[in-house]
């Protein structure tokens, strides 16, 4: 919800850091933070099929893929460009002076 999100997001202002690695004391504003955290200690990780690169999160592997296939999912609205990675379109987006 917005209110969550919002409580979250605070967070990051605040430094507030209430969850803490069992392994190392690490601590982290957000749960999914300490999640990911805690897969280098399990050894969890998702390699990629192409390149052997390792990555802690799904998402980052589902991003790095998209090396590999040329796929671009990334459309700008000014000029219908398509990119790969939303850092490149907001790079792209600069161009029309878009921040």
């Amino acid at each position: 919800s917005l209110k969550s999100h919002l409580k979250r997001h605070q967070k990051t202002h605040s430094g507030e850091k209430p969850y803490k690695c069992s392994q190392c004391d690490k601590t982290f504003s957000q749960n999914t933070h300490l999640i990911g955290h805690l897969r280098k200690h399990t050894g969890e990780n998702y390699p990629c099929s192409q390149c052997n690169k390792v990555f802690l999160h799904k998402g980052t592997l589902a991003s790095h893929i998209r090396i590999h296939t040329g796929e671009k999912v990334h459309q700008c609205i000014q000029c219908d460009k398509v990119f790969p990675h939303n850092s490149l379109l907001l790079s792209h987006l600069r161009v029309f002076g878009v921040k």
